[in-house]
């Protein structure tokens, strides 16, 4: 394993994002414009801190973060996590297909939203922003979706654009990029989208905002683990079928490769990662028996290792993925062609090292919100 850059990276590496754990101001990239982050309110009693709350409903994950923040010497320096939630539940189940969120899906994805409503009650939050990404936005009934959360349980769900989810998923994760690299290609790959997006050199401007100026330009895919597993299969994948959806998902990344072509790159140029495929990759590699957030999340892994680890996950048949506790039931299905979006990135970008988040787009709206209310307060 390709050891850390210096011992900040090594005290990042093993932060943790989970209840008690703490995530600090460095772990922002872009802020975006408070005017166009939608912050319901959720009703607390009198004396409870300021808590809130990020979710994101995607096309395979129901996830949630609640948090407080964190200051020193009066300026906001991050946040400290005091619940969360995960659950594959699925929503953009062939939709891909059918155009339309099926009813078995929606009931799944409820009762994840029901829990996550009492999580959020339990702890008095009181900035929420929940969002819902690809399954929603290519579904014809998406909005009736919505329509239904709202109705059934008090939830106001967002569905955001492209735009806004490739921001959102650099605000989370972006410092984990070398700040003493030029470029970095920072990815995510989703259940029914993937973003890619160019950072160029960190900027010498501090706070949240710091990291906006780094994005040079960013492509959503429509096409993620889900779609792409429907598409071709995910259970027996040979050599052939595997190099058909790297073959698909290059073409998708030509207009993107086209404007890097003319980008600086230097030493130090090097890819990171978020999504459940590369933290897979990750476990897989540290021969976790079960999966551990602290072990993985800014995790370097060299080229060479990578390829190792994937090979190591494509020749495993699909018993051995469902047994595997960084993988099991419910991705082993859906890996395989997240390794094939991942080797098609890495065609395109080659690289001698990965890093690999474990944040993402709940830490990014976390940070969002935060800031904007820090400056709303006048602190």
């Amino acid at each position: 394993m390709s050891s850390l850059n210096d011992a900040q990276d090594t005290a990042l590496a093993t932060r943790q994002a989970e209840p008690g754990g703490f995530l600090n101001g460095a772990v922002s990239g872009v802020s975006l414009d408070p005017a166009a982050a939608p912050q319901p309110r959720i009703d607390r009693g009198p004396t409870a801190p300021p808590t809130f709350a990020a979710l994101d409903l995607g096309t395979n994950n129901c996830r949630l973060l609640i948090a407080r923040p964190a200051y020193s010497g009066g300026d906001f320096s991050g946040f400290k996590i005091v619940d969360s939630f995960s659950r594959i539940v699925r929503l953009g189940e062939r939709v891909s297909q059918t155009g339309r969120l099926a009813e078995s899906a929606i009931k799944r994805t409820l009762e994840a939203l029901e829990i996550c409503r009492t999580k959020m009650r339990a702890r008095h939050v009181t900035h929420a922003r929940l969002i819902a990404t690809e399954a929603c936005r290519m579904a014809a009934n998406g909005a009736e979706f919505i329509a239904r959360a709202r109705d059934a349980l008090g939830l106001e769900l967002e569905i955001i654009d492209r735009q806004t989810e490739a921001h959102l998923a650099a605000a989370g994760c972006a410092a984990l990029a070398d700040p003493t690299a030029e470029s970095v290609i920072l990815f995510d790959i989703g259940g029914g989208s993937s973003e890619v997006i160019w950072l160029g050199p960190q900027t010498d401007r501090g706070g949240l905002g710091a990291g906006r100026e780094r994005i040079r330009f960013w492509v959503s895919l429509k096409l993620g683990v889900v779609t792409l597993a429907e598409k071709f299969g995910g259970v027996d994948v040979s050599d052939e079928l595997f190099e058909a959806m790297v073959a698909h998902v290059a073409a998708e990344l030509d207009e993107f490769i086209a404007k890097a072509a003319h980008q600086p790159r230097c030493e130090r140029f090097h890819l990171l990662g978020t999504s459940g495929t590369v933290t897979t990759i990750g476990g897989i590699f540290l021969n976790l028996a079960r999966y551990d957030r602290r072990r993985v999340d800014g995790l370097w892994m060299s080229d060479m290792e990578i390829d190792t680890t994937v090979s190591r996950l494509r020749s495993m048949p699909y018993p051995e993925r469902v047994a595997n506790g960084c993988i099991g039931t419910e991705r082993a299905d859906l890996v395989l062609a997240g390794c094939a979006i991942l080797e098609a990135i890495r065609r395109a970008f080659p690289a001698k090292r990965v890093r690999i988040a474990d944040r993402g787009l709940r830490e990014g709206i976390l940070l969002q919100m935060m800031d904007a209310e820090h400056a709303r307060a006048g602190r």
